[in-house]
């Protein structure tokens, strides 16, 4: 096998080549976006479960890690089950679940049912990442800047939903949430139809080929889980920092987490671009290197007001790596693209929330500028491991991997 051929899908659909990234990618974007939209209005909604139903800052990461649990622990069995099977349903059910946990929590009248629905919605989320990240790396043929558009759509979801579910809890109350059941189920009924539509396409085309490096993948993946470390708590305590530390209204609180969200998406479309013209592993070490700046200026503001632009910084490159990081794990695995998305773009993002409980610890005796500070101190590990990162293109050329086409 060619060794170029190892690097890029070998899936090709007629024509395709020839319609932008965005055509091609634009449904995946937006359904991303959809399933990812409750990603971000969890975060937003637990300062009003604190403030309303008066759960300590323990319960309260709690929620953030039961949509952790439920999202992090199935990704690879359904990556696995979706390298082999196509299941066209499975990426609509899964966004459906997502809204219908998430949206009904906010109505559920005690903490075990909270907890139990925004499992659901995790397990939601886990159902989607595979197969629509399988079936994005297809349509994009090996463009960064394609994946990053997928990508971007999620972080897109993440941006909306504090922005639209903040003033909905703030005018009417954590309930409010339910308002928000509708969409995923539309946006299922259509991903569903899209993916019966190419279904036919993938079958005549889709083989994958390639050679894996797993202990670039294994380091790659124990990177992104710091990452995911600093990213889950940044969007856990970004409000509660505000309120509790910068003494902002609640409203103001949200304005911050809407704004290190909006960060992100222009991190990840501007990370895709990087990568495109400087390399992979160069755009993720580039990204880690700059939070350490970012994490200590915010820190070292004072003022609610100054320190919204500082908020919009540290979203921005803590996403520059976001699209790559998938690309990147798919390249390192290209024999089992789904497994590859189910661990990037799910189990490695969701297992930083498995440390949300231990991050409520600390905000419990020194409040949420203590968060904040070690989340300022373990960039240094993210940028320790991704130093040890080769390029697919150098892997291929030096050889070396595990060849492998499943059936």
């Amino acid at each position: 096998m060619a060794s170029n051929e190892s690097s890029i899908v070998a899936a090709r659909v007629d024509g395709q080549d020839a319609r932008t990234p965005w055509h091609r990618m634009r449904i995946w974007g937006t359904a991303h976006a959809v399933d990812d939209f409750f990603q971000g209005l969890v975060p937003a909604a637990i300062p009003y479960f604190v403030l309303e139903r008066h759960f300590s800052y323990v319960e309260a990461s709690g929620l953030a890690l039961a949509t952790t649990l439920g999202s992090a622990l199935p990704q690879i069995p359904i990556g696995i089950l979706a390298d082999r099977r196509r299941l066209p349903w499975m990426a609509p059910v899964g966004m459906s679940l997502a809204g219908i946990g998430a949206g009904l929590s906010g109505l559920a009248p005690q903490y075990p049912l909270v907890f139990a629905l925004l499992l659901l919605a995790g397990f939601g989320i886990a159902m989607f990442h595979p197969p629509s990240g399988r079936d994005a790396r297809y349509e994009s043929g090996g463009s960064a800047t394609a994946m990053s558009y997928f990508a971007a759509g999620g972080s897109v979801g993440f941006f909306i939903g504090p922005a639209l579910a903040t003033p909905a809890l703030d005018g009417l109350g954590i309930g409010a949430t339910a308002l928000f059941i509708p969409p995923p189920i539309l946006m299922g009924f259509i991903l569903w139809r899209h993916n019966n539509r190419r279904a036919h396409v993938h079958k005549r085309t889709v083989r994958h080929e390639g050679i894996d490096h797993p202990r670039m993948f294994a380091t790659l993946t124990t990177a992104e889980v710091v990452r995911s470390l600093i990213s889950n708590g940044i969007n856990t305590f970004v409000s509660l920092y505000w309120i509790r530390h910068l003494g902002a209204s609640s409203l103001l609180g949200g304005t911050a987490l809407t704004l290190e969200l909006a960060g992100g998406v222009v991190g990840t479309l501007l990370g895709g671009r990087i990568a495109d013209r400087f390399g992979s592993v160069r755009t993720v070490q580039l990204g880690n290197a700059a939070l350490l700046p970012a994490l200590w200026a915010l820190l070292a503001c004072d003022d609610k007001y100054g320190a919204l632009p500082l908020i919009l910084i540290v979203g921005l490159v803590t996403n520059i790596p976001f699209a790559v990081l998938v690309k990147l794990g798919q390249d390192y695995l290209p024999s089992r693209p789904g497994t590859a998305a189910g661990v990037t773009l799910g189990l490695a993002i969701s297992a930083g929330g498995l440390f949300m409980p231990l991050l409520g610890l600390v905000a419990e005796h020194h409040g949420p500028q203590g968060v904040f500070v070690v989340l300022a101190i373990v960039p240094v590990i993210a940028i320790a491991l991704c130093s040890t990162l080769k390029e697919p293109t150098t892997l291929h050329t030096e050889g070396g991997g595990t060849a492998t086409t499943p059936s």
